[in-house]
C-alpha cells in the first residue's frame, strides 16, 4: 500500500476520532446533593465552602451547594425553599416564574421556557439572558449580562431550584455545558 493511502486514511481516522469527541458532551461528574439529589457537575468545577457561599449568595437560606469553575465566574447551585405549591400546580407556576424573573432584572431575553420531564420528574425550565442596568443619574455603567438556566422542582412540600449562570459573553462556550447538565438532575422520592 502506498504512503500516501495509509496517510490519508490515518488522517480520515483522526477526523472521526475528533469529530466524535466534540460530540461527545461536555464532561460531568454524577454529584450528591442533599439526601436524595443527584446533578451531574462540570468537570473542572469544586465545591464552593460555606464563606464563600456566604459572600457570593447572601440570603437567609443558603443554597444546599454551589460549584464554581476555576475563575469563579460560572456556578451551578442547588437551593430548596418550603412551598405550599404542589406539582399540579406547574403550569400557573411557570407563568409566576417567569414574571418574577422579569421583574429581577432591568431586560430579560428568554431563550426557553416551559415544564419538562428528566429523569421521570417534572421541572419548570427556565433559559435566559439577563441584564441589570445601573439607571442613576448620570452613571455611564454599561450592564451586567448574564446567561442562566434555571429549573425548578417540587418535592413534597419543597421547591428545589437548579440554577447555572455566567457572564453573557461566555454563553456559547458554557450553554451546550448548561444543558446537558440539567438533564442529569435526579430527585428521588
Amino acid at each position: 500500500m502506498k504512503t500516501s493511502t495509509l496517510l490519508g486514511r490515518l488522517a480520515a481516522l483522526l477526523l472521526v476520532i475528533g469529530l466524535l469527541a466534540a460530540f461527545a458532551g461536555p464532561k460531568l461528574t454524577k454529584t450528591t446533593v442533599g439526601k436524595n439529589i443527584t446533578i451531574g457537575v462540570p468537570a473542572g468545577f469544586t465545591t464552593l465552602p460555606d464563606d464563600g457561599i456566604a459572600a457570593k449568595y447572601p440570603a437567609a437560606r443558603r443554597p444546599l451547594a454551589v460549584f464554581t469553575n476555576p475563575s469563579g465566574r460560572v456556578d451551578l447551585s442547588v437551593a430548596q425553599k418550603p412551598t405550599t405549591f404542589t406539582d399540579r400546580d406547574y403550569g400557573l407556576l411557570l407563568k409566576i416564574y417567569k414574571s418574577s424573573i422579569q421583574n429581577m432584572y432591568s431586560k430579560v431575553e428568554f431563550l426557553s421556557e416551559d415544564i419538562r420531564t428528566i429523569n421521570k420528574r417534572d421541572f419548570i425550565a427556565f433559559e435566559f439572558v439577563s441584564s441589570v442596568a445601573d439607571n442613576k443619574r448620570g452613571s455611564n455603567l454599561a450592564p451586567i449580562r448574564r446567561y442562566q438556566f434555571v429549573q425548578y422542582a417540587i418535592q413534597g412540600d419543597q421547591l428545589l431550584v437548579f440554577t447555572f449562570n455566567c457572564p453573557a459573553e461566555e454563553q456559547p462556550q458554557w450553554r451546550p455545558t448548561a444543558q446537558a447538565l440539567m438533564q442529569t438532575i435526579t430527585v428521588k422520592k
